[in-house]
């Protein structure tokens, strides 16, 4: 690297570490924050010499990425931004902490994904889903989709592992060529986990037409768009790769989406020329991921901790939860969005019939909205008081994301 590339990376480690050692955080955004003040091209230095993935999404980037850097490992030493700071400075943070490797996995807040393609040039990136977030900090999903095809439009040589169950992501991942310039579409190899959030994607991005759906086909009424042939698929307990070869997944994650994010893992190292077989098993050791799904025995109770910060995330939290007392908790700070109104777009039904709290910053908008939707609850102040409210087993614990940070550190432990 060049000499100023070079001061930016140690500094940006030793930011990082005094920021850990001074029990201000972990460090994986102030270091590459400073380190881009230095040398405002650190990232592409870090990332070159380096065989990258990005994966990037509405939902399950975090977790998908921590699967993916474990199947990966079976090349070798793997870079990755595994507390999921998503945006330049936590990719350069995390590339300078690991130092030289073979090998990057790198978590991409879907707004950055065009400047982290140009800075990083990767080898493959996986594409997968989107759907309606903080309405007051999120770009509408069309938008974002455009977003992403525009970007894969200059980098037709990125090899894309995309979501054959989503319009939008079809859509953004199949740019036309231009063969008179000599520009290819791009090389997508297509995954299959089925898709139950449907109300984002009932018009064609193209066109503008209905999209219809038959179980798992959907295609668009008014021009070709239609469902691919998947590559990757989920079936029962495991994943179908290209061959026809069904590979068990043994995952210590809940829900069927996790099995989507374990097939997707096995296919971008696919692309890097990991044979599903030698990856498969490594899936299994991946147990928590940045607190997601951690439990926790404290007074009696096992705790066990679900992050949901989008409708379509909530809907797979239900999905989760076991039949238990199950506690919701809902803030709206700048990390949330302040707007509270996706609530509404949540269908809180499966929760009826077990014992519901609720609590955070905005408890009484969940309050409105669970009266709407006739589900009893209590209304408490603290996590402890949350505790004392339920009997001894097992409590479920479902929260958007700063909530879910306050209620890790009421537990005054790190998962």
């Amino acid at each position: 690297m060049p000499l100023r590339a070079k001061v930016a990376s140690s500094v940006s480690r030793t930011a990082a570490a005094l920021s850990r050692a001074a029990g201000r955080g972990d460090g994986s955004v102030i270091g590459g924050w400073i380190g881009l003040k230095i040398d405002p091209d650190l990232l592409a230095h870090l990332s070159a010499g380096r065989a990258i993935a990005l994966v990037s999404g509405t939902n399950g980037k975090t977790t998908t990425t921590r699967l993916t850097s474990a199947a990966v490992g079976v090349l070798g030493r793997v870079a990755t931004n595994s507390f999921g700071a998503n945006m330049p400075s936590g990719h350069t943070s995390a590339l300078a902490k690991a130092g030289s490797t073979p090998y990057a996995v790198l978590e991409v807040d879907e707004h950055y994904l065009a400047q982290v393609l140009e800075a990083t040039e990767p080898h493959v990136v996986a594409l997968l889903n989107l759907s309606r977030d903080q309405l007051d900090r999120a770009k509408e999903v069309a938008m974002m989709a455009q977003l992403w095809r525009a970007a894969l439009v200059r980098h037709t040589d990125v090899r894309v592992v995309a979501n054959a169950d989503d319009p939008l992501v079809v859509w953004a991942a199949t740019p036309p060529g231009d063969p008179a310039r000599g520009i290819k579409p791009p090389h997508v190899t297509w995954f299959s986990a089925g898709q139950r959030w449907h109300d984002d994607s009932w018009v064609c991005p193209e066109c503008g037409s209905t999209i219809q759906r038959s179980g798992e086909q959907w295609w668009c009424t008014g021009c070709p768009l239609r469902r691919p042939e998947p590559h990757w698929v989920v079936e029962d307990e495991g994943v179908l790769d290209p061959s026809g070869a069904w590979h068990k997944v043994s995952l210590q994650l809940p829900g069927k989406v996790n099995l989507g994010n374990a097939a997707t893992a096995l296919a971008v190292a696919a692309e890097f020329g990991v044979r599903p077989v030698d990856a498969v098993s490594r899936l299994g050791i991946v147990t928590s991921v940045a607190g997601r799904y951690a439990q926790v025995d404290k007074d009696g109770r096992n705790i066990r901790l679900l992050l949901a910060k989008n409708p379509a995330s909530w809907l797979e939290a239900f999905d989760m939860a076991d039949e238990a007392p199950t506690l919701l908790s809902i803030n709206a700070r700048d990390p949330d969005g302040m707007d509270t109104s996706w609530l509404y777009d949540v269908d809180f039904a499966p929760l009826r019939g077990r014992q519901v709290l609720i609590t955070g910053d905005r408890a009484y908008d969940l309050a409105v909205r669970l009266d709407v939707n006739d589900v009893p609850f209590q209304h408490v102040r603290t996590f402890d008081d949350a505790l004392r409210a339920v009997p001894p087993g097992r409590l479920e614990v479902i929260a958007n994301y700063t909530a879910f940070q306050d209620i890790r550190a009421e537990l005054d432990r790190v998962i």
